[in-house]
């Protein structure tokens, strides 16, 4: 198994505009939780530009198919998004 980062630029109104989508993007979230995909999410803070995900998988497709059903990416919150292999020494 390998880890993946999913790391979401996300716009400046960010905070204001992700209440209409949360709900729809956490429902995904847990999903993927909830099978073993997804370990750990969350938004950075001070400043919150930034959001992160961590994925533990076979590989980045995984990772790739959440991206394609995320709310917040389809409605513009995320301006650029990574993926990162990690490469996780100390677990």
């Amino acid at each position: 198994m390998k880890y993946f980062l999913l790391i979401y630029h996300v716009v400046d109104d960010y905070a204001s505009r992700r209440a209409a989508f949360r709900e729809e993007h956490l429902r995904l979230a847990w999903a993927a939780h909830d099978r073993g995909e997804l370990l750990l999410g969350g938004a950075l803070a001070d400043p919150a530009d930034q959001a992160i995900l961590v994925f533990r998988s076979l590989n980045r497709t995984i990772v790739e198919d959440f991206i394609r059903n995320d709310p917040y990416i389809a409605n513009g919150l995320v301006s650029k998004w990574e993926i990162r292999l990690w490469t996780v020494v100390i677990e």
